[in-house]
């Protein structure tokens, strides 16, 4: 009954047909429809044997063959498949309000050994700490109901751009140049405005909002964005600005940069927040989480960034400083800059703030029930189709619940039996 009602499966299988539509060859489809099929399907891990045995249990070696000339060396489009992806989510996101915010993030894929491609010893987040590790870079579409990643891409670093013979085993593409983090995040924004992909503020944690180049980037493409930054970022406190250039008498060329001194100068957000009297601070509620309404007490004040600003002929703008101070905490915990327009509301700039619980959940769950972190290739390519299969499969579901909300929309998809005495490698043997 439930299948004539919500029509889960008849979309699943529409699906399929548009992503097939989108990979070329014919010879293809197959293979595409079972490895999507294979992520969508439960079991613990989602590399390509276990999800050859459980699409197709009586053939495995044939099924596993063809799905993983599919992964790892067919010549299909990766942002075709993520075109159909995200047309699949915003059909559903635009009865939740449209595209909110554009999530600008990177998670890493902890690996053993060094001839996976990227692999280098760096800061892995999942694991807080540097450790031997995959990192790559999204661009994630959300709104407070739904969100899918639209754009992903390896981060390559720079010991790994510079090795030819790495390079070749895992056949990079000669045309990718080692680029920062958010120097990919830009990549990405730039082929999301050329998609037209409807536009919203730029959210991201400290990470990027640290990198006043990747701000100043965002102004340039004249995005908004709101971008969390660390305590010791140094502002303008409101209604102060850097000295004018000092004034010079005699020949020479005038002074032309800005200046600060002893007596004038900038404050760390920190130092500023913790001079702030109690009544600046609100309390706010943004959503409400599994334990009830989400709220805190914020700050909101109209200053200028500061950053190096002594080489600049001209102030930087006016923007919002947002920092949050839980009750009960000793000092502020959080801080945010933002170009959102000055009559933006106090709730408004929270909610943007805090929207970044939309990609946490969403790397979460393409890890834990569609195996984003479980390829098991080495190469540039099958990393990339790999993570775009699991983008795919991801996106139906987000779609599937902004329509209803199921507890379970994939439920109408079952295993075949496995034949009795059957094996994957690498399991372990009965006792």
């Amino acid at each position: 009954m439930k299948r004539a009602i919500d029509g889960s499966e008849t979309r699943f299988h529409e699906y399929l047909d548009r992503l097939a539509n989108a990979i070329g060859h014919e010879d293809r489809h197959g293979p595409m429809q079972a490895y999507l099929t294979g992520l969508c399907l439960s079991g613990e891990r989602k590399s390509i044997e276990p999800m050859a045995a459980r699409v197709d249990p009586r053939h495995v070696p044939s099924k596993h063959q063809s799905m993983h000339h599919f992964i790892a060396n067919a010549p299909w489009d990766d942002l075709a498949l993520l075109r159909v992806a995200r047309r699949q989510v915003l059909e559903q996101m635009d009865r939740h309000g449209g595209v909110t915010a554009w999530i600008v993030d990177d998670t890493g894929i902890p690996k053993k050994g060094k001839h996976s491609v990227g692999v280098a010893r760096q800061y892995c987040g999942v694991l807080g700490k540097k450790e031997n590790c995959q990192d790559a870079v999204s661009l994630t579409i959300a709104n407070e109901a739904v969100s899918v990643p639209v754009a992903y891409r390896l981060y390559l670093p720079e010991e790994w751009a510079n090795d030819m013979s790495r390079r070749r085993a895992t056949g990079v593409p000669k045309d990718v140049k080692f680029l920062k983090k958010w120097q990919i995040a830009l990549e990405l924004i730039d082929w999301s405005l050329d998609e037209g992909i409807p536009v919203a503020p730029v959210i991201g944690d400290p990470g990027y909002g640290n990198v006043t180049e990747f701000r100043d980037g965002l102004t340039k493409r004249n995005l908004l964005y709101v971008m969390g930054i660390s305590e010791n970022t140094t502002v303008w406190p409101p209604g102060e600005s850097p000295l004018p250039p000092v004034k010079r008498q005699g020949r020479g060329h005038p002074a032309t940069r800005l200046r600060r001194d002893d007596t004038h100068h900038p404050l760390d957000v920190q130092t500023l927040a913790e001079s702030l009297p109690k009544k600046a601070w609100h309390d706010i509620a943004w959503r409400e989480g599994t334990k009830g309404t989400m709220e805190s007490r914020f700050v909101f004040l109209r200053i200028r960034p500061a950053h190096r600003d002594y080489n600049l002929h001209e102030p930087r703008g006016i923007e919002w400083l947002i920092i949050e101070w839980p009750r009960g905490e000793d000092a502020p915990t959080k801080y945010w800059l933002s170009t959102m327009p000055a009559d933006a509301s106090a709730e408004q700039l929270v909610r943007l703030a805090k929207i970044r619980w939309r990609i946490e959940r969403d790397y979460e769950e393409l890890k834990d029930e569609f195996g984003l972190d479980h390829y098991e290739g080495r190469g540039w390519k099958g990393f990339h189709h790999h993570a775009t299969m699991c983008i795919a499969a991801y996106a139906f579901l987000a779609a599937e619940r902004a329509r209803f909300s199921p507890p379970e929309p994939l439920s109408f998809l079952r295993a075949p039996p496995i034949p009795e005495g059957f094996r994957p490698r690498g399991s372990p043997s009965p006792t």
